[in-house]
């Protein structure tokens, strides 16, 4: 059997995903569920989009009202529409706000 270390969970051995934002995306909050797997998000931007939930993320994840996720607006219809990219975990959310990269 092999010898692992044990590394208590601390600051810098949390690995949370952040928006790249070179790649078009955003951080945005779950105002309502839509149906059909769309939701209602409202964004960093000040802008509400419809999103699409992507099949491969719709079979692993569970989206509330209230969570935090990472979209990508669309190529046509950026203002209205996108895909969902990510979803925090209430622990994953409160790194961020630590942080300073999600602002309430």
């Amino acid at each position: 059997m092999a010898y692992r270390p044990h590394h208590p969970p601390t600051e810098e051995f949390t690995r949370v995903r952040v928006p790249h934002e070179s790649d078009g995306e955003m951080l945005g909050i779950v105002e309502g569920l839509m149906g059909a797997s769309r939701l209602l998000i409202k964004c960093a931007d000040g802008k509400e989009r419809m999103i699409r939930i992507p099949g491969k993320i719709r079979r692993n994840i569970w989206v509330k009202t209230g969570d935090i996720v990472i979209l990508k607006p669309w190529s046509i219809e950026a203002d209205k529409k996108g895909d969902l990219v990510w979803r925090y975990t209430k622990l994953q959310a409160e790194w961020l706000r630590r942080k300073g990269i999600l602002k309430d």
